[in-house]
């Protein structure tokens, strides 16, 4: 299915009048509105293979209708998804769920959709079918030295595949560690770990990047080889330059200060980029600005001001994608409202008064600074983000536009209600 860009101008014309009020009464008080404007709709996030479908929990999974049964059918939807909002111009492949049968074929589809492949994904945290050796106690870090030789195949095959389509980057994330005292020696662990990368690290090409993702817990309950962003950035800096570490926002225990780790992680020339999702307790894989906006700005506040001083393009400069997987909302629905909340967090931090907040810092006007970045925080800048949408030729209203086409109920007359989704 696709939306012509007839449609999308048709719903915008019914919208204009009302939208225009909006964005002139929100934009007349900022001074760099064709800035901002530029930098939102240059800013784009990729969709992950595996949010395309109903996610699930290991108590169930409620399967939807209408699922892309295909990586063919994967790039069709989040066509849908780019046509609706010109924010989700990319997309993250996860394999062996989606292994390109036709590189080049799987190229051109992608492209007559506007799209690029952004960040590879490997899956060294499930056994696959006719697989030699499990996973079940780890792969990078495994005691046997087989395993951990296959794990490290599968993520040089990935590279390869990633090569062949153009993407710049390789995603490791480990489900590696422990559920019980003394069933691991952490030290050794991690040392094969380190060994594994190391390896998997030279087969990667000269414009390419690892990016050494890190979870507090789950699915191993008393450690986890790569925990914190301590032991990524550890692991990042042995490894080279090529080598980053990868914020996943529900990768933390709770009430950590994920804004200060991006800073301190820019500082260092050291963070990858983003999985976004928001939690309520943990890795909880929802709606990204569902539960905890205002973490969400200040986290694009620290991210606008360390790429500004680093003169990091913020479009490019870093990896941007969602990482969610859910019950109960429809997938497309849930991405459209995660790029939105996305975008309208990095246009509020793009309105701080940076001047009048690096004053206040320096003369420990605590009020002063709590006024400066809440003032852009209460500001509604969704007409500005509209308008972003609108001068790149999207809908004003993706959601609207996507319930008011019934596009599920066309993808389930497609594909029927059984279709199911690869991967989870």
């Amino acid at each position: 299915m696709k939306i012509e860009k007839s449609i999308i101008d048709q719903h915008n014309q019914g919208l204009q009048e009302r939208h225009q009020r909006a964005f002139d009464f929100v934009s007349s008080d900022v001074d760099n509105i064709d800035d901002i404007l530029e930098k939102l709709q240059r800013f784009q996030i990729a969709i992950p293979s595996w949010a395309l479908g109903t996610g699930g929990t290991r108590f169930g999974r409620f399967s939807g209708q209408g699922e892309p049964g295909s990586l063919e059918q994967k790039i069709e939807d989040v066509g849908l998804l780019h046509a609706l909002n010109q924010s989700s111009g990319a997309i993250s492949l996860h394999i062996p769920w989606d292994i390109p049968q036709n590189a080049e074929e799987i190229k051109a589809l992608a492209t007559s959709y506007g799209l690029k492949f952004d960040a590879m994904n490997s899956n060294t945290f499930q056994d696959q079918a006719g697989q030699a050796y499990s996973y079940k106690f780890g792969s990078l870090q495994h005691v046997d030295p087989n395993v951990r030789k296959q794990a490290v195949a599968h993520n040089i095959e990935v590279i390869k595949h990633g090569i062949a389509l153009g993407s710049k980057a390789l995603t490791v994330w480990l489900a590696d560690g422990s559920s019980f005292p003394g069933q691991l020696n952490f030290r050794e662990a991690f040392q094969n770990t380190l060994e594994s990368l190391k390896e998997i690290y030279a087969h990667l090409p000269a414009d390419w990047k690892l990016f050494v993702e890190y979870k507090a817990f789950e699915p191993n309950f008393y450690s986890t080889t790569i925990a914190d962003w301590g032991q990524s950035l550890l692991l990042a800096n042995k490894l080279g330059d090529k080598a980053y570490t990868l914020v996943d926002l529900g990768h933390h225990l709770p009430n950590a200060n994920i804004e200060q780790i991006v800073s301190l992680l820019l500082m260092e020339g050291k963070l990858a980029g983003f999985h976004f999702n928001d939690s309520k307790y943990a890795d909880d894989d929802l709606t990204a600005g569902a539960i905890r906006p205002y973490q969400l700005f200040l986290i694009f506040n620290e991210l606008v001001d360390g790429m500004d001083v680093r003169g990091i393009d913020h479009a490019t400069g870093l990896g941007w994608m969602i990482d969610a997987s859910h019950n109960l909302k429809d997938p497309l629905a849930d991405l459209l409202q995660s790029v939105e909340a996305i975008k309208i967090a990095y246009a509020q931090a793009l309105l701080v008064d940076r001047t009048a907040l690096k004053e206040a810092q320096q003369q420990n006007d605590v009020v002063r600074a709590q006024e400066i970045l809440q003032q852009a925080y209460r500001t509604d800048v969704r007409a500005i983000v509209a308008e972003s949408r609108l001068r790149s030729g999207a809908a004003l209203d993706p959601i609207g536009l996507f319930r008011a086409l019934d596009v599920r109920k066309k993808l389930i007359a497609e594909r029927g209600m059984n279709s199911v989704a690869t991967g989870l």
